[in-house]
């Protein structure tokens, strides 16, 4: 891809533009088409996808339907249009309490790994952000809930990147909010006329370079052209249980995106035939590719599949629509012209050229000890202010740096300690350190959340 740059349009203050309308709509109608398409499909391999189906070209089932990334997405839009750039952590862990946690389990059943180590912290009494750490802060839960962020705030990536890392502080850390970062800002740049390369690089700018997720879409987008057995090849961990990795599943659904430059249709049916987290690939691409070519995009039979949410997910958000939503959002959002005071300094208000870290010739220049295998909480998650370190360095308390490199603090020397840069001891040890993508023969295997059972025709 050629490095471009972006400036978005500035439209008229007071109703929104009929375009920014229609991208709206696409955004959210695309996500919620692409999350039921994908569904049928979610933790499978393509060699089984297409053993039972061929190729999926569209819906494999008589009643397609959204799962918890539509609802969870209806979820965050509604909590975006109550509160809008003023949002804080409060009122997302409010709204959590409101229409989740504080109700009765009844039909509840759209659990990720992320959402039910939420609800338990919550409902243990812990306040955000205490409440996101739990084993599996780093899923696409909050990637799959992103879209509205960037409806929200179309042409500024870098203010859809705050609050969609507010909206997250109460259930993923580090790479799970780079992950919702990265879809949010893809999108904000997308509503606002950007082509692909740069809604590329506007998810690239708010994430930190050395990050896993940066890795990964880079990895995705730069051998795009080569299709979608090369996207799946160079970021998928084969042989890992969990399809619902932030940094696997938003680099698909980009790479899927890219490799159908933007169209709707070959985007959407790109993610589903990689399996894996289908529904969440398929949502990321639809909403990208939605908010890019608009509402009109989008096939009218798969469009006219998607009514109200059936609640199956969320008994809350039952008979929310989501093109309702995107209204809701294009009328809360305020004039793009104006500055938002409260952007963080080093979140870019303005794209940067980019250009392919990572030659289609050589797709994982990076050597693994570069990559981040887990959040880092020393600092606040979702406001990165420099790269993850690159190697592991001694403890600050340690006085003798010539000394074995044990931490002082070790009461058993004797036996194996877990790495002095670990600070989070109750972090699963299979959490997977970045994969080297584009090995021959990628096997993805299969997993279900034991924390929960997915909702919809295929679930999480």
């Amino acid at each position: 891809m050629s490095s471009i740059v972006f400036s978005p349009p500035v439209p008229a203050p007071g109703e929104p533009a009929p375009e920014l309308r229609d991208r709206a709509r696409g955004a959210l109608l695309g996500l919620a088409v692409g999350d039921a398409l994908g569904a049928p499909a979610e933790n499978m391999k393509p060699s089984e996808i297409r053993a039972r189906w061929g190729r999926i070209t569209g819906y494999v089932t008589d009643r397609p339907a959204g799962t918890d990334d539509t609802e969870y997405a209806i979820f965050s839009g509604l909590l975006l249009a109550r509160h809008g750039s003023a949002l804080t952590p409060a009122h997302a862990e409010a709204a959590w309490h409101e229409w989740i946690a504080d109700r009765a389990e009844g039909p509840f059943k759209g659990a990720g790994f992320s959402e039910r180590g939420t609800l338990e912290n919550l409902r243990r009494g812990l306040a955000a952000p205490i409440s996101a750490q739990h084993r599996h802060a780093w899923s696409d839960g909050l990637a799959m809930r992103a879209a509205p962020f960037g409806v929200f705030a179309a042409g500024r990536p870098a203010e859809a990147a705050r609050l969609v890392a507010v909206d997250g502080s109460v259930s993923h850390e580090g790479e799970g909010i780079y992950g919702g970062q990265a879809v949010a800002a893809g999108v904000a740049a997308a509503m606002a006329g950007a082509p692909p390369t740069a809604v590329v690089a506007a998810a690239l700018a708010v994430v930190p370079d050395d990050s896993w997720t940066a890795r990964s879409l880079r990895r995705a987008v730069s051998v795009a052209h080569r299709g979608e057995r090369a996207v799946r090849s160079a970021v998928v961990i084969g042989g890992y249980p969990w399809t619902d990795l932030a940094p696997e599943a938003v680099a698909l659904a980009f790479g899927a995106y890219a490799a159908a430059d933007g169209d709707f249709r070959d985007a959407v049916l790109t993610a589903v035939n990689m399996g894996r987290d289908a529904d969440t690939t398929a949502a990321v691409a639809g909403a990208l590719a939605g908010a890019t070519m608009g509402e009109t995009s989008i096939p009218p039979e798969w469009a006219a599949a998607i009514g109200p949410a059936r609640g199956s997910c969320l008994p809350s958000m039952a008979g929310q629509h989501v093109l309702e939503v995107a209204e809701l959002l294009t009328a809360a959002a305020s004039p793009r012209t104006e500055r938002q005071p409260s952007t963080p300094a080093h979140l870019p208000t303005e794209l940067r050229p980019w250009v392919p870290a990572d030659p289609p010739s050589d797709p994982h220049p990076e050597p693994p000890g570069l990559i981040p295998t887990e959040p880092q909480r020393s600092r606040p998650a979702f406001l990165p202010t420099e790269p993850l370190p690159s190697t592991p360095a001694l403890p600050p308390t340690d006085p003798h740096p010539s000394t074995p490199a044990l931490p002082p603090t070790n009461p058993h020397p004797s036996t194996p300690a877990l790495p002095p840069t670990n600070p989070h001891p109750s972090t699963p040890a299979f959490l997977p350190s970045e994969s080297g993508g584009g090995w021959a023969g990628f096997r993805g295997s299969r997993g279900r959340s034991p924390l929960g059972v997915g909702c919809g025709e295929g679930g999480r």
